[in-house]
């Protein structure tokens, strides 16, 4: 009878390690499954100037030159024509699947216009709306004129389709 209980715990030792071996194996390639998938979940880019919150109602008509800088920074673009235009630019896009095309989901240009005193006379935030230039503030798409002639082509530079 000795003899069978030593040869049953050498047969029971190796189950024992077949079976842990098969478990370590199994959660292995459950972690690699969810490690693929993770890498193919969909992804933001925010390009450009990143809108402070809250920071158009801080700037009130009226308000000066310097406190649109302190509180919006730096303007991606300035335009001189009747007075200043400060022109903050910027494009949001996402993809759904990793290694697919991007696709572009918001495009806005925050502009703060000025007299010739460096006060605020109006604000302005330009979006796309079913493909024409927008005011995401006053609620209206500009007429043609001089203002769109500038936009335009912001819109185009940033659009890359």
């Amino acid at each position: 009878m000795t003899e069978t209980s030593h040869l049953s715990a050498r047969v029971s030792l190796p189950r024992r390690m077949i079976a842990r071996r098969r478990g370590f194996r199994a959660a292995a390639a459950v972690a690699l499954v969810c490690a693929a998938l993770a890498g193919c979940t969909g992804e933001q880019f925010q390009k450009g100037y990143i809108l402070p919150p809250n920071a158009l109602e801080q700037i009130p008509i009226g308000a000066s030159q310097d406190q649109v800088l302190i509180v919006m920074g730096t303007p991606s673009t300035v335009a001189t024509l009747n007075g200043e235009v400060f022109y903050y630019i910027s494009q949001r896009s996402e993809r759904k699947v990793a290694f697919m095309n991007q696709q572009v989901v918001d495009q806005r240009v925050i502009a703060i216009y000025f007299d010739k005193n460096r006060q605020v006379t109006r604000l302005a935030n330009y979006g796309l709306q079913d493909g024409k230039i927008f005011d995401f503030i006053s609620r209206t798409t500009p007429t043609s004129g001089q203002e769109l002639s500038y936009l335009t082509p912001l819109f185009k530079l940033l659009s890359f389709n």
